[in-house]
């Protein structure tokens, strides 16, 4: 039912109810407030950031988990080790025998005849090379036949072809020997028993099978992050990034670095060239030299969670707003940059890897 003037008659004294004067201010003030507010905050320097997440790894590739495994076939008559225990380079780990146990004593028996052959066919060698030089000296004064002279040659030959298959079988064994010999595992290097596979103590194992899976302690940590590719062009080797540590509190605020607590800085050292399955691409990050360190190692272990923010230009409030509800990249365009005041760091803060829009625009002329 639509309500028409002559309705007021009908209730009079809503007809005469008015709005509180002070009500009237109070909401004009708010709005006033708000307006004034606004124009104010876009107008304020706001720093764009490409975030990303990631986790803590080892620079060093060696310093990563590494799998220790079987060198040869066969089924585990021993272990070393525990998970979290502690070992250096070259204790051992595992001992590996194999299915037949008389298989390495055949071994030495059989490599024991082979070199009484060898001494054999060497003697025999000997003799016939002494035929040879007899039958020589009689072939040259015509007591004996050119044939008898070529058959002492023959000898020589067989002889030596014999001991070179003595001797191809000889270090064929010794190849075995040694295979044996490597049936005891050792730890490639220092470090920590993260993992240890029960599961193969009475089953047969092959050679690649994983037994364990060490773990360095002393590394030199780093962060690598994922940035989601429409952002990840403005990214370059030498920009600062912000990071916050899974566990470690702190407060972040994208564009304004100066407010943020608890954040841990870094510099990007590499990106990837090629994009990881689901589009983003990794970004390698490393300590920033001269800022505060990272948590202890108890704190921070690799494989631990990390967000990052890698910082970029500084533009208005209002101008990333726009930017952020189109849905454009980080340099997007031509625009003046402003100078960052609350950051706590001067000009001598920023990398020397960034440019603005217009030494770019002046390159590529």
């Amino acid at each position: 039912m639509k309500y028409t003037a002559d309705h007021a008659a009908h209730f009079k004294t809503l007809a005469t109810m008015r709005a509180p004067g002070i009500a009237v201010t109070l909401a004009w003030m708010l709005v006033l407030g708000m307006v004034i507010s606004a124009l104010i905050l876009i107008t304020v320097p706001w720093v764009q950031t490409a975030n990303g997440n990631g986790q803590v790894v080892a620079l060093n590739p060696d310093d990563r988990q590494q799998q220790v495994t079987a060198l040869v076939s066969g089924r585990v008559d021993q272990w070393f080790v525990h998970d979290g225990q502690h070992v250096n380079a070259g204790d051992p780990i595992v001992r590996v025998v194999d299915l037949d146990p008389d298989y390495l004593s055949r071994l030495n028996a059989e490599r024991a005849q082979v070199l009484a052959e060898i001494a054999a066919i060497e003697q025999s060698r000997t003799v016939a090379n002494i035929d040879v030089a007899r039958t020589r000296q009689l072939y040259s004064e015509g007591l004996a036949a050119r044939r008898e002279y070529e058959q002492t040659q023959i000898k020589v030959a067989d002889a030596g072809a014999k001991l070179a298959e003595a001797r191809a079988k000889i270090n064929r064994i010794d190849t075995q020997l040694k295979r044996q010999s490597a049936q005891l595992v050792r730890a490639p290097r220092d470090g920590r028993i993260q993992q240890v596979n029960a599961a193969t103590g009475s089953a047969m194992v092959s050679a690649g099978t994983v037994l364990a899976v060490i773990s360095p302690e002393r590394i030199e940590r780093a962060v690598e992050l994922y940035v989601d590719g429409r952002d990840v062009p403005i990214v370059r080797p030498g920009h600062y990034v912000r990071l916050e540590f899974e566990g470690w509190p702190a407060i972040q605020f994208s564009g304004w670095p100066s407010v943020a607590l608890g954040m841990f800085e870094g510099r990007v050292r590499a990106i990837d060239p090629n994009a990881a399955p689901d589009g983003s691409f990794r970004v390698l990050v490393e300590p920033r030299p001269g800022a505060a360190p990272w948590p202890a190692a108890q704190f921070v272990r690799p494989g631990g969670k990390v967000r990052g923010w890698v910082r970029g230009q500084t533009v208005l409030s209002g101008y990333e707003l726009w930017r952020q509800l189109n849905d454009f990249p980080l340099e997007f365009g031509v625009r003046p940059e402003i100078p960052t005041k609350g950051d706590g760091k001067g000009a001598k803060d920023k990398p020397s890897s960034e440019k603005s829009d217009e030494d770019i625009v002046k390159m590529k002329k």
